[in-house]
């Protein structure tokens, strides 16, 4: 048996999906266990620029499968668009997997998520899509789940008693018009039957997996400073993108996990609102922002930039149990003559080096920055860190030390060739 957990070790958009995706040309199975189609991942496939949101990247190898998981949270109608644009750009989707238990998002989700943030006083930053609204069914027990979706009569009984609670909320607390039963059913019936094909027991399927020595490759959602337990709450996602969301997510116990990556980016990116001690507002940020095409995949908003954060960091090495690190994007710095590292936060006078769960705490965390020379070199074709400048080698090795983690990969480019390898993790997983 050898499993790996692949999540984001910031604020998501470390640059997991290629991650996932290069380490997925030694997997049998790849399992998103988290999240929804509020987080996307760019992939280069056949010389061209693929973005997914719902479906993992293992899509695209058709000997793999390609599994989504119970802790997922599926709007169907963005899945088919989804599958449809795979398959016009020549990729099957045989090799796809959904469970049978993860939660559907519904319209009235996507119609509450809007109106819930206009009454917040603090705007999260929601992307609207339903993501949160769902998961609040889930907990709440009104759910409706993939396995209900594709039988009718389950479908039907279980959208009439979820409408009979989100239009009494709609009418009296919004002024909202009710939504019809009939507005949703059929439309959402024929969602289930175009993905019904797909839908198994999926904790099954992977623990078959495991069991037959299989290589198992978990991926979540967003970053771990995203987590809705662990991160800059109420600044997070609805799930728990950290690596213990893989067993939850996908239904595995704990044991059955081998090794974790964090995936970071050599400086600190994040979308929306919440705190970022970090953020830079100069030209260096809108250099950074500008070179890297820092914009989000689903939003396309500009994400807020900052120098390298490794008190976050190594928050995400302890919540997720870290055990290795890929550090992206390390060719933006290319040209700098310093580079900044935060290692520590200087809270009222005194220096500390944990994350504060407190928001007004850490409103007053200054960054306290380490300085490290830059290079000049292009360093777009190293392939070794031998091949890098001296400078460059420091920086890796400044960052790994102070996290405590090795280092793994380090990438030169957002292609997949771009990306080196110093060990394998695959022989690691199975010792």
């Amino acid at each position: 048996m050898s499993s790996i957990v692949i999540v984001g070790s910031q604020w998501g958009d470390e640059g997991k999906g290629k991650i996932t995706d290069f380490l997925s040309q030694n997997a049998d199975m790849i399992v998103r266990y988290s999240g929804g189609d509020n987080a996307g991942h760019t992939i280069v496939y056949n010389g061209k620029k693929m973005h997914l949101q719902l479906v993992p990247s293992g899509i695209f190898y058709p000997d793999k499968l390609a599994v989504i998981g119970n802790g997922v949270v599926v709007n169907p109608k963005s899945l088919i668009h989804e599958l449809h644009y795979l398959k016009k750009n020549h990729v099957k989707t045989d090799n796809l997997r959904i469970s049978d238990r993860a939660q559907v998002i519904m319209p009235y989700h996507i119609l509450f998520d809007g109106l819930q943030e206009q009454l917040k006083t603090n705007k999260i930053g929601t992307t609207k899509k339903g993501i949160g609204p769902a998961y609040m069914d889930k907990l709440e027990r009104i759910g409706i789940r993939i396995a209900d979706l594709i039988d009718k009569d389950t479908f039907a009984t279980k959208l009439e008693q979820a409408l009979a609670v989100k239009n009494k909320i709609l009418m009296r607390v919004f002024k909202r018009k009710p939504i019809q039963f009939s507005d949703i059913y059929d439309e959402y019936y024929q969602y289930g039957q175009e993905i019904k094909k797909y839908v198994t027991d999926t904790s099954k399927l992977i623990n078959d997996a495991l069991d037959q020595k299989k290589h198992v490759l978990f991926e979540g959602a967003q970053g771990c400073m995203l987590d809705v337990d662990h991160g800059t709450y109420p600044y997070v996602t609805s799930s728990n993108p950290i690596a213990g969301g893989a067993s939850t997510g996908a239904g595995v116990g704990p044991t059955r996990i081998n090794e974790v990556v964090g995936v970071a980016k050599a400086y600190t990116s994040r979308v929306g609102a919440g705190p970022f001690p970090t953020e830079l507002h100069n030209e260096i940020a809108h250099h950074i922002r500008v070179t890297a095409h820092e914009f989000g995949v689903v939003t396309g908003r500009p994400r807020r930039i900052g120098w390298l954060d490794t008190v976050a960091l190594r928050h995400a090495v302890r919540v997720s149990g870290l055990t290795q690190l890929s550090l992206n994007c390390l060719d933006v710095f290319s040209g700098f003559k310093t580079i900044k590292v935060c290692t520590e936060y200087k809270l009222d006078g005194q220096n500390i080096d944990h994350y504060p769960a407190n928001l007004a705490q850490l409103e007053r965390c200054k960054p306290v920055y380490k300085e490290l020379p830059g290079w000049d070199e292009d360093i777009s074709n190293c392939k070794t860190l031998e091949d890098l400048p001296k400078n460059a080698r420091n920086y890796l090795k400044f960052v790994a030390d102070n996290v405590h983690v090795p280092l793994d990969t380090f990438a030169v480019g957002p292609e997949r060739e771009k990306t080196n390898v110093l060990k394998d993790i695959w022989k690691l997983a199975e010792k």
